[in-house]
């Protein structure tokens, strides 16, 4: 079976393409990137994949019977028309699945809502398109505030606008195990799946690091508008805009759901106290 990974110069991308390895050399990788350089380091054969660029990709999926399709990082109005390039792109080139990264969240009356939006409508593109699909709805990714953990310390707290609400938090090497299951198993086959571990609250997580870390981390929330002007102060009104509202959506609940973890993997997703004990080992 050829199965080719899209976005693999980023972090998720290449993840997946691991993944893939190492379930042994019954699958052949190939990786998709805008720039092939980037991905060279993985190993395997990389084609160009600019989801842009109609005509190159269906040349790079020419022979490749399942896709994995990484949702990009455009804008919410330019991310719907790349992903359909891929698809229409798939459909030509002969490729027979399509396993779709799209992710959780407030659907509606938050700023990250129409980056949500524009994931659905691709989800439906998917499912409308003819071929085999699957679909996972990736929880948050929790390495970032494990990135951020020299700016928890220096500031002595964790301060954001979620509030009590629980958030169905996941690593990329969950996911990426998952999604190499959904890529070369049948039964998962026209199932949308929410991909994440135990949901858990600021609360909580400012306790695993402070347990791994050795920290004395308080969580302070603060309302909705605070966050905003603090995020766009660090990082831009677009950036900044956006990061609040998936806080926003923390808060109101949209991020603790049900999760399907183990029927796409097989297993249960990594627990919390394992994932936080294994970064001091």
């Amino acid at each position: 079976m050829n199965i080719a990974v899209t976005a693999t110069s980023g972090q998720l991308g290449a993840a997946i393409v691991n993944a893939l390895l190492a379930l042994g050399p019954n699958y052949n990788v190939i990786a998709l990137a805008r720039t092939v350089d980037n991905a060279k380091h993985l190993g395997v054969e990389v084609r160009p994949g600019d989801y842009d660029n109609l005509a190159e990709l269906e040349t790079s999926l020419n022979g490749v019977d399942t896709l994995l399709l990484v949702s990009g990082m455009a804008a919410p109005e330019a991310r719907i028309p790349q992903h359909r390039n891929v698809i229409q792109a798939a459909k030509q080139a002969g490729v027979k699945k399509i396993v779709y990264t799209s992710v959780q969240g407030a659907e509606e009356d938050t700023a990250f809502s129409p980056v949500i939006q524009s994931n659905r409508q691709t989800e439906l593109d998917v499912q409308s398109s003819g071929l085999e699909w699957v679909i996972g709805r990736n929880g948050i990714y929790i390495e970032p505030d494990i990135e951020y953990i020299d700016s928890y310390k220096a500031a002595g707290f964790i301060s954001n606008c979620a509030g009590d609400g629980k958030c169905g938090y996941t690593t990329r090497k969950e996911l990426a195990f998952a999604y190499a299951c959904m890529l070369t198993e049948d039964k998962h086959n026209g199932h949308v799946y929410n991909l994440h571990g135990e949901s858990i609250t600021q609360y909580q997580l400012a306790e695993y690091l402070n347990k791994s870390f050795e920290l004395s981390l308080k969580y302070i929330p603060v309302s909705v508008a605070q966050y905003r002007d603090d995020r766009t102060a660090e990082l831009g009104e677009f950036m900044g805009t956006v990061i609040a509202g998936i806080y926003q959506g923390i808060l109101n609940g949209k991020s603790d759901n049900p999760s399907d973890f183990t029927q796409a993997a097989g297993r249960k997703h990594q627990s919390w106290d394992d994932y936080f004990s294994s970064l001091n080992a």
